[in-house]
């Protein structure tokens, strides 16, 4: 079954950062990606990681999933470190590109996690079809990845990262190549995806509007090196509708933001 729904509460930790370093050794010189990141995400929150190319948020973000480690600083998730939440299983993950195999059909790249658990066929089906209706696919899980739309192979992938259960869902600009019209609709249905499991969920995107429209706080990052510049709570209603992208509150937001990057 997929995780209950739960309130977020920025006041229990579920990510903790204190003053993370990020240094790449070069040939010629070092470069310093991020400089002294301190942060903390609260159980069940929706953030962004936000920013310009070259702020260092993809990298914040691997960093945290503990696919790379970091030059200086120290994390924790769920008080344990970061390896030792990957370990438990802790992180789904949805990078740019779906990623799927084109050869498996849409169920059988779902459940591909599941797969390589051992976990019995008949468990599989049945967790590939909860996901297929969570995502809203259903009908498709007998189709081939080259046979859906950009936004479609989007969704099963985020099917596949919520295979596992994950309590921290981690997304690397998974709509950045999308239209706009297909962004705002997957942005929708994203949340909609989250109102019904209520992970933690760590997005990076470099679109103030999509930000605004999807967080509870949107953690501003600044370039030449990296750094938290800002931190912006953003108290519009939930469940979000098309109707806010067009308030006063969310253009004036948006404005905030914009004006809170340093060195831009």
């Amino acid at each position: 079954m997929t995780l209950p729904a739960q309130t977020a509460d920025p006041k229990v930790p579920e990510i903790e950062l204190d003053r993370v370093s990020m240094c790449y050794a070069t040939d010629t010189s070092d470069v310093l990606a991020l400089e002294q990141v301190s942060l903390r995400i609260g159980k069940g929150e929706f953030v962004s990681l936000l920013g310009p190319s070259g702020c260092g948020k993809t990298t914040l973000l691997r960093i945290m999933a503990d696919l790379i480690q970091p030059s200086g600083g120290s994390l924790k998730v769920a008080g344990k470190s970061a390896k030792e939440a990957r370990l438990a299983r802790k992180y789904g993950i949805v990078f740019q590109h779906p990623g799927l195999f084109d050869w498996r059909k849409v169920k059988d790249n779902i459940t591909l996690p599941l797969e390589l658990m051992k976990v019995k066929k008949r468990e599989r089906d049945e967790k590939a079809a909860e996901l297929l209706e969570l995502v809203g696919l259903q009908g498709f899980g007998d189709k081939y990845p080259w046979q859906l739309s950009g936004g479609m192979q989007q969704r099963v992938a985020i099917a596949r990262a919520l295979s596992m259960e994950p309590e921290i869902l981690l997304m690397d600009e998974p709509f950045s190549a999308l239209d706009e019209f297909s962004r705002e609709r997957l942005n929708e249905e994203l949340l909609s995806i989250w109102s019904k499991v209520g992970n933690t969920v760590v997005f990076v995107t470099h679109s103030i509007p999509e930000a605004v429209f999807l967080s509870d706080r949107v953690f501003v990052l600044s370039p030449h090196p990296g750094r938290l510049s800002a931190v912006v709570p953003i108290p519009l209603g939930r469940p979000r509708t098309k109707e806010m992208r067009n308030s006063r509150p969310f253009f004036q937001l948006i404005a905030d933001i914009r004006d809170s990057f340093e060195g831009v």
